[in-house]
């Protein structure tokens, strides 16, 4: 028996060492963590493409945004989120600049003005205007400004050692007028009307006409997709399951009836 358990205990002590030496995966520690409604620290200096020093509430300028967390030398999506956004930005309703704003902020805090003002000039090979407007904002600044903004939207980022790039997720956020997180639109596989009834919702009734406003009634945003599902088409869904299924009902209840007479007449 003193044997049994000096094996025993061998074994545990063995397994300590083997469980902590296995290697941590960034990916793990990477993601989204919901925060709807979160304040944006709105203080907080960044750089822009121009070697300008800015803040989020100076952008903001009292206007809903567009805010995209990435890193402009990522060489898998990051170039592909921006390039999604601004092939969608063309088949939105509202005016950039007058009804919102798109802001990129960098939360590596290597790059340089010249790393988003090089991502500025890939973008406007393909949509000169929007890219090139004063209303589109690519920032670079310390690992305190980005970090603080990571933070409060619950986006979570880490470095990867071992493949030199960093793991993240791949979404955009629309921000309120006063730098409050109102949606995520996670992925690549947004719609420009998710897009629309997103900046809808950030823009606090100031942003679409009342079409815009009518139709985000009928939409109802899934945290779990990041995107909005058709309310009324699921009511009338459920409304028409539910009255098949009443039909049905009565159709065997009469159905049931009629032989019950048929029966009591044959009795008789």
């Amino acid at each position: 028996m003193t044997r049994l358990w000096l094996f025993v205990s061998l074994l545990l002590v063995l397994a300590v060492p083997a469980h902590a030496a296995e290697p941590f995966d960034p990916f793990d520690a990477a993601g989204i963590d919901p925060r709807p409604g979160a304040q944006l620290p709105l203080d907080v200096p960044f750089t822009n493409d121009r070697g300008e020093s800015v803040t989020l509430g100076e952008l903001l300028d009292g206007r809903p945004a567009v805010l995209v967390p990435v890193y402009f030398n990522c060489p898998n999506v990051c170039g592909a989120q921006l390039a999604s956004l601004f092939n969608l930005l063309g088949a939105v309703p509202f005016a950039l600049g007058e009804d919102y704003v798109v802001i990129a902020y960098s939360f590596d805090p290597r790059e340089t003005p010249a790393d988003a003002r090089a991502e500025r000039d890939k973008l406007a090979r393909r949509w000169p205007a929007l890219a090139n407007s004063d209303a589109v904002h690519l920032l670079t600044g310390p690992e305190t400004a980005s970090r603080a903004v990571s933070d409060a939207l619950g986006f979570r980022y880490r470095w990867d050692q071992a493949i030199q790039e960093y793991a993240h997720a791949s979404a955009i956020a629309t921000l309120s007028p006063d730098g409050r997180l109102v949606q995520w639109l996670y992925g690549l596989g947004y719609q420009p009307n998710d897009l629309r009834l997103a900046l809808t919702d950030a823009g606090e009734g100031q942003v679409g006409d009342f079409a815009d406003q009518l139709l985000l009634l009928c939409y109802h945003y899934n945290p779990r997709t990041g995107g909005y599902d058709n309310w009324v088409i699921g009511a009338l869904q459920i409304g028409g399951t539910g009255t098949a299924a009443a039909l049905l009902g009565f159709i065997g209840l009469s159905l049931w009836r009629e032989r019950k007479q048929r029966e009591g007449g044959d009795g008789r």
